[in-house]
C-alpha cells in the first residue's frame, strides 16, 4: 500500500483525536470536570467568568482542544468533499469521525450541565461515561478506516465467514473491555476517598463486592474479570484470523494485536498493584486506543475485497415453507442450539443447592431468575461449543443434525445468539442475585469453552477430567445466589459433580467410541481402549463415593438420608466394577443411565433433608 496526499492528514486527525480523548481522561482523573461549574460551552456563563484556578484551566483547555478538533475534522471533510468523489471511503470516514466528535461534545455538555462529574455517583453518570467511551471508539475507528483508504486500501465489504466471525468476536470483547473500563475508571475517581481510606484487602473487597457495595464499584470489578476471562479467547481468535486469511497485512496486524493485548494485561496488573494513580490510568487508556487502532487495521485487511473468500457469499436455497412453519423451525433450532436436555440436570443441581444454602425453599423469584440466568449462560456455552466444533459434529453421526451443521442457523447468527444469552445472563444474575453468582456462571462458560473445547478436547484424553469442572459450577452458582458467598458444603457439592463427571461421560464415550474415532477426538476409549476406560471409571467412582460421604460426617443428616446416599454409592460402585469385569456396551449404557439417577437423587435427598430441619 502506498501513501497518498491525504495520508498525513489522516494520521494527524488520529493523533489529535487520541490526544483529546486522553486529555478528557485526565480531566476526569484530576477531578477537574467541574472547573467551569455547570456552565457550557462558556466557562462560568460568560468569558468574564473565567478564573485562574487549576481545575478551570484544565477544563477550559479540554473544551478548546475539543473545539479545535471539531474544526479540523470539519475542514478536512470539506477539503475531501471538494477533491474526492461522492462515494469515497475516505470522505465518508472523515465525515463520520466529525459526527462522532459532535456527539462527544454533546455528551460532555450533558455531563457538565447535570453535574455528573468529579465525585458524582449517579446512575446516569454510570451510563453516560461508557457511552462517551463507546462513541470515542467509533470516532477513532472511523479515522482508522480513513487511514486505510488514504493509502489506497480497497473498499470494505462485510461478509460472514469464519474469519469475519472471529473478527466480530474480538470487536465485541474489545467493546466490553472498554465499557467496563469506563465504569472502573469512574469508580476510581468518584469513590477515591472511600478507596483510599479502606484498610487492608478485606475492607477493599467488601467495598467493591459487599452486600452494600455501590453498583458502580461492583460494575468496575467486571473490568479485570472480563480482561482475564476473555484474554485467551481474543488471542486465539487473532491467531484463527491469521491462519484463515494468510496475507502479510492480516498476519502482521494479528501478531500486533496479540502483543497489544498482552501489554494491556501487564499494564492492567501494574495499575491494580499501585492503586491506579491518574497518570497510570492515562497510560492504560492510551494503550487501549492503540490496540483498538490495530484491531481496526486488522479488520480492514481481513474485510478488504480481495482478501475475503467469495465462497462466504454463496446464496442458500430459498425457504418455500409457509411463514408459520419457518418460524416454528427457527425457534426449534435455536432451542436445540442451547442443548436443553444437557442443561436440565445443571439447573436441577443449581436449584437444589439453593435449597441447601437457604435450609428451606428460597423466594420463588430468586429460584426462577437464577434458573433462567443459569439456563441462558449454559445455553450460550453450548452454542459456542457448536460453533467451534462444527467440523467434529459434521463427522459424527450423533451430532450431524445439529443446527450449525445443517445450516438451520448460520455461524454468525449462532454467535450473536450466544453473545446475547451470555451478556443477558450476566446482567440477570447480577441484578436478581449478586455479582458473585454472575461471575461463577460466567466462569463455568469460560471453563467449558476455553479449557475444555479449545485447549483440551482435541489434545488429550484427560479432557473431560479437567474440562468437566465446567459442569460442577451450577451448585456454586445456586449456593452463592442465596448466601452471597461459598460455604464448605458448596465446595463439597462442586467436588462431587467434578469427580462424578468422568464416570458419567466415559460411560457415554464407550457407547459412541466409533464416532469419536471417526472425528479424531482423543477420548479415552479411543486412545487407551475400553478396559482402561472402565478401570478409570471405577477409580473415579470410588473418589465420588468418598467425597459424597463427607456431608454425612460433617452435617447432622437423618438416618434415611444417610441410608439413601450410602445405597446410591454402593449402586455406583457395583455398576462400575461390573463394567470393569466385563466391558460391554449394554453395561456401559446401564452405568450411563444410573449415573444420571445417582446425581439427581443425591442432590434431591440432601436438599430435602436440609429443608426438613
Amino acid at each position: 500500500m502506498t501513501q497518498t496526499r491525504w495520508t498525513n492528514w489522516t494520521i494527524a486527525a488520529i493523533l489529535f483525536t487520541a490526544f483529546v480523548i486522553l486529555f478528557g481522561a485526565f480531566v476526569r482523573a484530576s477531578l477537574s470536570g467541574d472547573g467551569c461549574g455547570v456552565s457550557w460551552p462558556l466557562c462560568g456563563g460568560t468569558l468574564d467568568g473565567v478564573n485562574t484556578s487549576t481545575k478551570t484551566v484544565i477544563e477550559l483547555t479540554h473544551r478548546v482542544t475539543s473545539s479545535m478538533l471539531g474544526a479540523f475534522l470539519l475542514g478536512f471533510w470539506l477539503l475531501l468533499r471538494k477533491h474526492e468523489p461522492k462515494g469515497s471511503l475516505l470522505r465518508k470516514s472523515v465525515g463520520w469521525a466529525f459526527v462522532g466528535t459532535m456527539i462527544s461534545a454533546l455528551i460532555g455538555a450533558v455531563l457538565v450541565r447535570y453535574g455528573w462529574v468529579t465525585e458524582d455517583k449517579s446512575l446516569m453518570r454510570m451510563i453516560a461515561m461508557p457511552a462517551h467511551l463507546l462513541n470515542n471508539y467509533f470516532t477513532l475507528g472511523a479515522l482508522g478506516v480513513g487511514y486505510w483508504a488514504s493509502r489506497g486500501g480497497r473498499a470494505l465489504k462485510w461478509r460472514w465467514s469464519p474469519a469475519s466471525s472471529m473478527l466480530f468476536a474480538i470487536g465485541v470483547a474489545s467493546l466490553l473491555f472498554g465499557l467496563s473500563g469506563a465504569i472502573s475508571a469512574m469508580g476510581s475517581t468518584a469513590y477515591s476517598k472511600e478507596v483510599d481510606s479502606a484498610k487492608g484487602i478485606a475492607e477493599r473487597l467488601n467495598l467493591h463486592l459487599g452486600e452494600s457495595a455501590s453498583p458502580i464499584l461492583k460494575g468496575g470489578v467486571a473490568h479485570p474479570l472480563l480482561a482475564v476471562s476473555l484474554f485467551a479467547l481474543v488471542i486465539w481468535a487473532a491467531g484463527f484470523i491469521s491462519r484463515n486469511c494468510p496475507t502479510e497485512g492480516v498476519r502482521r496486524n494479528a501478531r500486533l494485536l496479540s502483543i497489544g493485548y498482552i501489554s494491556q494485561m501487564v499494564i492492567g496488573v501494574v495499575n491494580l498493584a499501585i492503586s491506579a494513580p491518574a497518570w497510570m490510568q492515562i497510560v492504560h487508556l492510551a494503550a487501549a486506543l492503540i490496540v483498538w487502532q490495530i484491531y481496526v487495521e486488522l479488520g480492514a485487511h481481513t474485510l478488504s475485497e480481495h482478501e475475503v473468500s467469495p465462497a462466504a457469499e454463496e446464496p442458500s436455497e430459498p425457504d418455500t415453507r409457509p411463514l408459520a412453519e419457518q418460524v416454528r423451525a427457527q425457534v426449534k433450532a435455536y432451542i436445540a442450539l442451547t442443548k436443553p436436555r444437557v442443561i436440565s440436570l445443571l439447573i436441577f443441581t443449581t436449584t437444589t443447592a439453593q435449597i441447601m444454602a437457604a435450609k428451606g425453599w428460597p423466594h420463588w423469584s430468586l429460584v426462577v431468575w437464577v434458573g433462567l440466568g443459569g439456563y441462558m449462560m449454559a445455553g450460550a456455552a453450548n452454542a459456542i461449543n457448536m460453533i467451534l466444533e462444527k467440523d467434529l459434529d459434521l463427522a459424527m453421526g450423533r451430532t450431524a443434525s445439529r443446527p450449525t451443521v445443517s445450516n438451520a442457523i448460520s455461524t454468525p447468527h449462532a454467535a450473536l445468539f450466544a453473545a446475547s444469552l451470555a451478556i443477558g445472563s450476566f446482567a440477570l444474575l447480577t441484578f436478581s442475585a449478586n455479582l458473585l453468582t454472575a461471575i461463577l456462571a460466567f466462569a463455568g462458560l469460560l471453563f467449558y469453552v476455553i479449557v475444555y473445547t479449545l485447549i483440551l478436547k482435541r489434545r488429550t484424553w484427560q479432557n473431560i477430567v479437567i474440562g468437566g469442572a465446567a459442569g460442577a459450577f451450577p451448585p456454586l452458582v445456586g449456593w452463592a445466589s442465596v448466601t452471597g458467598d461459598l460455604g464448605v458444603l458448596a465446595w463439597v457439592l462442586f467436588a462431587v459433580v467434578f469427580l462424578w463427571t468422568p464416570v458419567h461421560f466415559w460411560a457415554l464415550a464407550i457407547l459412541i467410541k466409533d464416532d469419536y474415532a471417526k472425528a479424531g477426538v482423543p477420548m479415552l476409549p479411543v486412545v487407551r481402549g475400553e478396559h482402561i476406560t472402565a478401570l478409570q471409571i471405577s477409580f473415579y467412582a470410588v473418589l465420588t463415593a468418598l467425597v459424597s460421604l463427607v456431608p454425612l460426617v460433617t452435617n447432622r443428616l437423618s438416618y434415611a438420608t444417610i441410608a439413601i446416599v450410602v445405597g446410591l454409592n454402593l449402586g455406583l460402585l457395583v455398576q462400575s466394577m461390573g463394567l470393569l469385569r466385563t466391558t460391554t456396551r449394554p453395561k456401559a449404557k446401564a452405568l450411563f443411565k444410573y449415573s444420571m439417577v445417582y446425581l439427581a437423587v443425591f442432590f434431591l435427598v440432601m436438599a430435602i433433608d436440609m429443608t426438613a430441619r
